[in-house]
């Protein structure tokens, strides 16, 4: 008879890294210090990550649109031996947020078998589509706006006007807004932070239907890893921000034209997805302090059972501070 006993939960091992990341950066809180978040974030990560039994490779690392401190791309990370993984992670999905004390900053992390992420090499922008569960397999982002809204109205049985979409509130979505508007759904801005909104598709009470614009490939890859998992949907094109980015990109071999389907932003199923709210949300609860301690907020995702677990944690920070190189 053939084995059935459960394979290893890396989600439950990566929660500790964003928990982690969470709390050194939730300090920061309005402290209008952008690097100090982002570092305090990172070394939490780093941290963690590296006491888990895994050979990791950093594919999607963090800090060159930000100029922030690094977990850089190559990066080898993890307490070494099998498996051997593909890792994405934004330590602070929402920097400025943090920074001025604003909603929706997470810490995210996402890992799937070694060759199975996508690698968006220099290019820091994308534009995506991504819906939920319902919708998989009914959006097109070749189509245009009111094409998508009408099949995503038609998979969640729907009128296409309570169809609510969600996108970063930039200057270069003035047209897309005009034509969502012009279509007569309604539209959701956020300053930033479209990983949360991504995942918030998929999830049934959120309130969001789809997440439309331009963002940051990082944040692509990482929101794939998540909604693969939750059975949903996301399809992208690399953004050139100018014509010496594009050029760069064609010799590099990249192809700004062609669409990047779930599979060729993450091929495999057994991928792995974690985060933790650093600032309050829609998506996660922030950090939250008590006398001595704190709680925390995470989503929790696997991509081979299809599990996603709400994890409320309370930690004692004396405790954590004893057995720990970080000062939380």
């Amino acid at each position: 008879m053939a084995d059935r006993r459960p394979s290893r939960n890396l989600a439950m091992e990566l929660v500790r890294v964003t928990e982690a990341a969470a709390l050194g950066a939730a300090r920061f809180m309005g402290r209008g210090d952008k690097e100090g978040g982002d570092q305090a974030a990172v070394d939490g990560m780093r941290l963690v990550l590296n006491s888990i039994n895994m050979k990791a490779v950093v594919v999607i690392g963090e800090g060159e649109k930000d100029e922030a401190p690094m977990l850089y791309n190559g990066e080898v990370l993890g307490a070494g031996g099998s498996p051997e993984m593909d890792i994405a992670v934004d330590p602070i999905d929402g920097t400025r947020p943090l920074a001025e004390g604003r909603l929706n900053s997470i810490a995210t992390v996402a890992v799937a078998p070694r060759g199975t992420m996508y690698d968006p090499g220099p290019f820091v922008y994308m534009n995506k589509i991504a819906v939920g569960p319902a919708c998989k397999g009914m959006i097109d982002i070749e189509k245009p706006i009111e094409d998508n809204l009408r099949s995503i109205a038609k998979g969640l049985g729907k009128r296409q006007e309570d169809i609510t979409v969600i996108m970063l509130d930039r200057p270069r979505h003035d047209d897309l807004r005009a034509e969502v508007r012009r279509c007569g759904a309604r539209l959701r801005l956020i300053d930033d932070g479209d990983v949360a909104g991504a995942l918030m598709t998929a999830l049934p009470d959120s309130g969001i239907d789809v997440l439309l614009g331009i963002g940051g490939t990082p944040e692509g890859v990482l929101a794939a890893c998540a909604l693969r998992a939750m059975g949903g949907e996301i399809q992208g094109k690399l953004y050139a921000r100018n014509d010496e980015e594009l050029a760069l990109g064609r010799e590099m071999g990249y192809d700004f034209d062609s669409v990047i389907t779930m599979d060729g932003l993450v091929s495999s199923e057994d991928v792995f997805f974690a985060a933790t709210g650093i600032t309050d949300g829609e998506l996660l609860d922030g950090v939250k302090y008590t006398s001595g301690g704190a709680r925390t907020h995470s989503l929790v995702v696997r991509g081979a059972t299809g599990t996603v677990r709400q994890v409320m944690a309370t930690h004692s920070l004396e405790k954590l501070k004893s057995i720990s190189a970080l000062d939380y």
